[in-house]
This record gives structure tokens, C-alpha cells and sequence, in this order.
């Protein structure tokens, strides 16, 4: 039996959504970058796209079908972050042992945005687990209070409205959502830093409002692809379950 469309359509959306996701956790704040007038971690680039998929399953399957896809991306976020902390009480082998590319030498003392200080002999793993446990976790916060309020504000809107004013409950909804977001996230991984002396309150406030307003620049400009996607996809996918609404 040949496996329906619609199914097909919502599988690829939701791998989308994870894909997005994992990149914010994986890549983290590995590294930071300089996009016009943001300052971003790189792992912050791929993330407002999950908005947009979401409100896509929203408008195309419904809420229950987006809330599914929430619950599931915050057990992915646990595994994740379970798997990391697991790995990193493992007993690494012997420096002798180790090839050349996993270590670095230190030559000063490198204070993490998570407090932890580093310094002589480091293994890569410790640098990427202190970059991106903080930030996995910070994620998870902010993760499951946006990406909620996101559905409910869409669904909200599409409510009050009549199912008309597709703009305006995608970016509404978003951009409230992302506030959210970027406060819990950068408040929960640079917030030690910040009590430490690691980062300046100046430094900490520009990261706040750079990785706010390009998620806001973000939503306004995934309007029109929202539109394009919803008038694509629809004839291929029919209307909403009413179970699923």
C-alpha cells in the first residue's frame, strides 16, 4: 500500500523541524558570527525556521498535529542532553592514547559563558560539552515555553479571525513566541557569565536584542514563502481533521 501523501508531507515537515532544532543544540555557541547588523551564535541561524514549520503544520494539519510535533522535538532536546552528560563520564583513554586532533594546549585560562573555567590540556569534547550543555539546556527552557505559545496564539488568531489573516497570526504569534525564547536563552546561558565578569552587561544586552530582532526579521521575511508553501501544499494535502483542529 503506497504510503498517503498527505502523511509523506507531514513527515518531511517534522524532520525539518528536528533538523533545525538539532543544529541549535549541536553547533550551539561554537561559534559566533557576524550577519549585518546581528551578532548571533551560530547555532541561532537554522532556529526561527522552526516558527515557520510549525505554523505551516499548524495552518495545513491543525493544533494537535503541532503540538505532537513540540512534545516530541522537547524529548529529542532530553536525549540530547541526556547523551552529553553521558558521554562525558565516560574515562577519556590515556593522553598517550589520544590522537594528536583531540586535545588543545591552553596556553591561558579561558573563562566559559557556562562559569566553567578551562585551562592547560583540554579535550575537544570538554570545549564542545561546556559550549553546548549550557546552551541544550537553556534551550529546553526556552523551547517548550515558545514553541506552545506560538501554537496557541496561532490558533488563537485563526480562531478570532475566521481562519483569514494568515500574516497576521504568523507573525503575530512569532514574534511574541520568539521574545520568549530569546529572553529564556540568553538569560540561562550567558546569566552566570554575566555574574562573573566573563561578558560586559553591554555584550550581553546586544546578544539579547541581535538574537531577537533578526528572529523578528526572520518571521517578517518567511511571510510570503508561508503563503506560497500553504497554497502548494493544501491542494495536496486537503483540509484539516476536524480531531486534529
Amino acid at each position: 500500500m503506497e504510503f498517503p501523501q498527505r502523511e509523506k508531507i507531514f513527515i518531511i515537515l517534522s524532520a525539518l523541524f528536528f533538523c533545525f532544532m538539532t543544529l541549535l543544540n549541536i553547533v550551539g555557541i561554537t561559534r559566533f558570527v557576524e550577519l549585518g547588523p546581528f551578532t548571533l551564535a551560530v547555532g541561532v541561524l537554522p532556529y526561527p525556521l522552526t516558527f515557520l514549520v510549525t505554523d505551516l503544520i499548524s495552518e495545513l494539519y491543525g493544533k494537535k498535529r503541532a503540538n505532537f510535533v513540540v512534545w516530541v522535538g522537547l524529548g529529542l532536546n532530553f536525549f540530547i542532553f541526556g547523551f552529553l552528560y553521558l558521554a562525558s563520564q565516560f574515562p577519556a583513554v590515556s593522553p598517550e592514547a589520544q590522537p594528536p586532533w583531540q586535545t588543545l594546549s591552553l596556553k591561558d585560562p579561558i573563562l566559559l559563558a557556562t562559569g566553567k573555567v578551562i585551562e592547560g590540556r583540554v579535550e575537544m569534547f570538554d570545549i564542545l560539552f561546556s559550549c553546548s550543555a549550557g546552551a541544550v539546556f537553556a534551550s529546553m527552557m526556552a523551547y517548550i515555553l515558545a514553541q506552545f505559545v506560538d501554537v496557541q496564539i496561532f490558533h488563537f488568531i485563526k480562531k478570532k479571525t475566521g481562519g483569514r489573516a494568515l500574516w497576521l497570526r504568523n507573525n503575530l504569534s512569532t514574534m511574541v513566541s520568539q521574545l520568549l525564547d530569546s529572553v529564556v536563552v540568553i538569560g540561562v546561558t550567558f546569566g552566570q557569565s554575566l555574574l562573573n565578569g566573563g561578558i560586559t552587561i553591554n555584550a550581553f544586552v546586544t546578544l539579547l536584542l541581535s538574537n531577537y530582532l533578526f528572529k523578528w526579521t526572520v518571521a517578517l521575511l518567511d511571510t510570503l514563502p508561508l503563503y506560497g508553501l500553504v497554497a502548494w501544499l493544501q491542494p495536496k494535502i486537503g483540509p484539516v481533521d476536524e480531531d486534529e483542529a
